[in-house]
């Protein structure tokens, strides 16, 4: 069965609980919405991650996710990766799904990194007993050395990368979720990890890239969506997309 993602109606919503602050009121005042933020029934205020989204992935689609800082990108891939509930709307998933996201996300920091192996599989919703022949080769990709028996605590960003990286792409997924941060790293491994990465996306059913490089969203992407303030501002090509971010910004 091939790999499908449809997204109906998802809305996600963050109160703040410090909203009834003076300052914050005066930014609402005799207002329903300014920016992200918003008021509910309840007068809480609360900022709006995402509006209203509706979007069907099927085999073969490589969606690029474009918009500057604080468009709801990276709550997005966190959405389609079940690191968020919505707060309205579905998710509907079919085919096993690999998120590069926060590096930092699914592991012990008191564990090692080769426990954090298996850690990092569960939470990828691999079973042990899939991942446990893989440890040998993910542990020599990551050229981590006698520090994969080490706490992770002790590790830099850099390092918390590498084993991310190499759990997350050593086994083949359906759908692949990438945030911008394989910035970590020195240009030997990030060299590396590029040719691995082309690999474990061309055997990859769907695709869902989120980036502020263009030249990256078009070599891996043939449809792309812009966001602005949480709400799809236009889809169509990565190219036509791009333009349309670019005239925004202008």
């Amino acid at each position: 069965m091939r790999a499908s993602l449809s997204l109906q109606n998802i809305s996600v919503e963050f109160p703040i609980y410090s909203g009834n602050s003076r300052s914050l009121k005066k930014v609402l005042f005799n207002t329903t919405t300014q920016g992200n933020l918003a008021r509910d029934a309840r007068d809480r205020i609360t900022v709006m991650a995402l509006r209203d989204i509706s979007l069907d992935l099927a085999h073969g689609d490589r969606l690029a996710v474009i918009g500057a800082n604080g468009a709801g990108k990276s709550t997005l891939l966190k959405v389609l990766a079940g690191i968020y509930a919505p707060t309205s709307g579905r998710v509907m998933a079919s085919g096993r799904v690999s998120a590069l996201l926060t590096a930092s996300i699914g592991l012990n920091m008191d564990a090692t990194g080769r426990e954090n192996i298996i850690t990092r599989g569960m939470y990828m919703d691999i079973h042990p007993r899939d991942m446990r022949p893989h440890v040998d080769e993910i542990v020599e990709f990551t050229e981590l050395g006698y520090h994969i028996d080490m706490p992770v605590r002790t590790y830099s960003s850099g390092m918390m990368v590498r084993l991310c990286f190499a759990v997350a792409t050593a086994l083949r997924a359906e759908i692949l979720l990438m945030d911008e941060w394989l910035g970590a790293g020195d240009a030997g491994f990030l060299a590396k990890a590029r040719r691995r990465m082309e690999d474990f996306v061309a055997d990859t059913s769907i695709l869902v890239l989120a980036s502020h490089s263009m030249p990256l969203l078009q070599q891996w992407c043939n449809r792309a969506i812009l966001l602005e303030q949480g709400r799809v501002a236009a889809i169509g090509s990565v190219d036509d997309v791009a333009a349309a971010y670019e005239s925004g910004r202008a």
